[in-house]
Parts: C-alpha cells; structure tokens; sequence
C-alpha cells in the first residue's frame, strides 16, 4: 500500500487492508455471544491515542447491554436465510450448481428467448410443474455458468430439476424448478445453506442453526445479516429487563453481498436493490423514542440500510414496504440511526464503506487495524464492533446531525 497516497475513503481503494488468512472465522464460537466487541470511541479519532494507548475497548459481546440505557430501541432484521444453494449434474454428468436468489417476475426484461415464462405460471399446463402461485420461477446464479446455456438443465434429484431460462442483466439466470413437491419441501429436502464463499469448507449440520439469527422469522434471504448472529435469547431478555425496547424490520439480503466492487469511484457502483419492510410497530416505537429522548441502534448494515431508506425526514420512519438501492457512503447524512452494531467486513466492500460514512473513515480505518492487531476473527461468523451514540445525543433523528 503506497503511504504516500492521502487516503480520505474518497476512493474503493481506500477501503483496502491486510488481513492474514487464519483471521477469517470458518466456524462461529462456542457460544453466540462469547464473540469478542471492540468498542468504537465516539469522540477518538487517532490509533493508538496520543500516548501510544489503544483508544479502543475490548469486550465480550454479552457485555453489549452495559453501553445502552433505558428508552433506547434495538432494531433487528428478522429476514431468515433460506437453503438456497442446489448440487447436482449436468446432462454430461458434471457437476452444476444453482444458487436460487428470489422469486422471479417474468415481466422483466431478459436476453433470452423468454418462451415458456407463462407455461412456468401454469399456462401450458406442464404436469410436472407443481402449482405454486408462480413460486417455482426464480432469479438464480448458476455455475458454470458457460455450459449452462437457456434450455440446460441441472438434475438435483429424481423428483427435481432446474432448468436455465433466460440469461439476466447482472450475469444472473431466470430458473425453472421442475417438482411434484411444494417450494418447502424442495428447501428442506434439498437445499443447502449458502455460507459465504470465504468460508471454505463443506456445510454443517450446525449451519442450520448458527448461521440464523434466534429471531430470524420472514424466509428470503440468501446470506445471512450477521451481525445479528451474536445475540442470545437471554440477551436479548438482558436489554429488554434494561428497559431497551426491541423493534423489528426485514430487509432480505441478495446478490449483492456477494458482488465485489470492481471500480475506484463508488459513485460509479452500481448498487443492487433489496426489497424491506418496515411494520407500524417499528415506525412507533421510533417516534415514541424520539419523544423521550431515547436512541436508536441498528443491528447490522441492513437494519441501517432499511431505517435510512424509510427515513421520513423527522428522525422517524415510514411505514410500510419497498425496495431500496441506497448506497450509505461518506458523506452522508443519517436521519435515523445513533449507535451502530456490526461485524468486521471484506476489504472494498460497500458495507465497510457504510461503517465509514457512520463513524467516520480515519475512526473506521483506525478500529480495523486494532481488529487484526488483537487478533480478532473477521467476517460473518467472526467478531462484532459496535459504535456507540455521540456522547451529545439523542442526536441523527432530532438533529439530522453528519457522523
């Protein structure tokens, strides 16, 4: 890395960091919340201090509950991962495999043929199609993708096949599950978890369970929010008994958690779009705290992403559901959120760019250097940072305030 190079988070590269490879955690701890939390100084800039201190504390995740205080809300995503990811062969005998990312509306524009989209919603009246309200067509990443063209098919099991559709702006496919069974069974039966390629190793049994969180309820995405993998049940009864109240909003993680961004500019990335929803509870429970002086925490970039993209402008959000491609980088200007949970992200990924916006980038850079020198494990079954409310707030939703 070239220091002579002023680095300001201006620039995807600027977003760059060494990590050694035994850094990344292949396997979750023990416990849920026996993860380490490097806490983020609000008022710090510099590593070290200006003594040669380290400026950061270092916690146990179940100690998360001492940096709240009574009024505060904790808004969680409760998008569950579903097994999403197929094995199975080729016509050839070699192997395939897809990656299943939503359902797929076939009104969209695609650079195949489209022919037989209406057969696939029961046009054609193909028996071997099961009747799932257009369930069975979805957006998929295949692999390989050069041998497998529209009309291809991926046989998964005597009573499953998927066949490619159409090609799809992205590099994604339009796929169409050939079953008698119902879309839960093909899931349970013969669906994988889709740990994350850095991972490296085979799925476990325990994957099931470790890589949701305990209060995943709404199926649909494909990787899982991660910063939410820490919390316990006695945690979360821990900040509630505080007086924390515990708010909920879904936003469903796509593809883009697993697309690089291959350019220098961010303003020239383009950032995939995911669809939330915010209930009438949550827009509530927000205001309530607004009116009381309490602080809003986001569990994870998605929770973030979803309260800012719902920001009604007033500290508050709105109700209801969508879909958003916002792209937090700095500068931006939070509405919503004052304190932050999060894991430890890929190196020129839009989520550290989204911790940077939030903390600011040298604070951002400073608490990731920390991270590697105290031997934290990185990544989603790594360890968690939190950066706490300015010690001035209430303060993103009364005052709009720049982090």
């Amino acid at each position: 890395m070239d220091e002579s190079v002023v680095r300001d988070g201006s620039r995807v590269s600027d977003y760059d960091y060494v990590l050694p490879e035994d850094r990344i955690a292949r396997h979750p701890a023990p416990r849920r919340d026996a993860s380490r939390l490097l806490v983020v100084p609000p008022d710090r800039l510099g590593y070290p201090g200006p003594g040669g201190e380290d400026p950061f504390r270092h916690l146990n995740f179940s100690q998360l509950p001492s940096l709240f205080r009574a009024g505060d809300v904790l808004v969680v995503n409760e998008s569950r991962v579903i097994p999403a990811r197929f094995r199975g062969r080729r016509s050839s005998g070699a192997d395939a495999e897809v990656l299943l990312l939503h359902p797929w509306e076939p009104n969209r524009d695609a650079e195949g043929s489209g022919d037989g989209v209406e057969a696939a919603r029961g046009g054609a009246g193909d028996s071997s199609i099961a009747a799932q309200d257009g369930a069975l067509l979805w957006e998929a990443l295949v692999r390989p993708g050069n041998k497998l063209k529209p009309g291809r098919r991926v046989s998964i099991d005597d009573e499953l096949e998927i066949e490619v559709r159409d090609r799809l702006p992205g590099g994604t496919r339009s796929v169409l599950l050939r079953t008698p069974l119902s879309l839960d069974e093909v899931f349970e039966r013969f669906g994988e978890i889709p740990l994350p390629p850095y991972i490296d190793r085979p799925v476990e049994d325990a994957d099931r369970e470790r890589y949701q969180t305990v209060y995943a309820r709404e199926p649909g995405s494909v990787a899982a929010p991660t910063a939410g993998l820490h919390f316990t049940e006695r945690l979360l009864d821990e900040l509630q008994a505080l007086g924390v109240v515990r708010a909920a909003v879904t936003l469903h993680v796509g593809i883009g958690t697993f697309r690089p961004v291959d350019v220098e500019d961010p303003a020239d990335h383009d950032m995939h779009r995911e669809a939330y929803r915010v209930p009438g509870e949550t827009a509530e429970s927000i205001r309530e705290a607004r009116a009381r002086g309490g602080r809003i925490w986001a569990v994870g970039t998605t929770a973030m992403r979803t309260l800012e993209a719902a920001a009604d402008g007033k500290g508050g959000v709105r109700e209801g559901a969508g879909a958003t491609d916002l792209f937090i980088r700095p500068p931006f200007r939070f509405q919503v959120v004052d304190g932050l949970v999060t894991n430890f992200h890929l190196p020129r990924s839009t989520l550290m760019m989204l911790v940077a916006a939030f903390a600011g980038y040298d604070r951002t850079m400073a608490a990731y250097r920390a991270a590697v020198g105290e031997n934290y494990r990185f990544y989603s079954y790594g360890d968690a940072m939190v950066i706490p409310p300015s010690q001035s707030t209430a303060q993103a939703g009364s005052a709009a305030t720049d982090r």
